[in-house]
């Protein structure tokens, strides 16, 4: 169950699934800075410029950066709207979480009955 109502679950599964590795986190990060072709990406990875492409395409699947052709490169650009949807829900399911605690120490400063 999703709490907010901006991603649907099938969102929010492909948006932390993104994030779950290292490198697609480096990829929006850097896109976050300025964005940058395909090439210049996987110049800086130890891994096949494919490799590299197909990070950029589960970032881009899950809405997490954007890419454009320029000629015969692409370019890529973070989408700080899909990040700032998924930054919202962490902070809901953190609230929810502060309020689930406060219950329980009401519950537990309350005197035996």
């Amino acid at each position: 169950m999703v709490v907010g109502t901006e991603l649907s679950d099938e969102e929010v599964d492909r948006v932390f699934r993104a994030l779950a590795d290292r490198t697609r986190r480096d990829i929006v990060r850097r896109t976050l800075l300025g964005e940058a072709s395909v090439s210049e990406l996987a110049g800086d990875y130890d891994m096949s410029f494919a490799a590299v492409q197909k990070h950029v395409g589960v970032l881009a699947e899950a809405g997490l950066v954007t890419k454009h052709p320029n000629g015969r490169e692409r370019i890529v650009r973070a989408a700080p709207d899909q990040i700032a949807r998924a930054r919202r829900l962490l902070t809901e399911l953190e609230q929810l979480w502060h309020a689930r605690f406060s219950q329980l120490d009401a519950v537990l400063a309350e005197p035996d009955a």
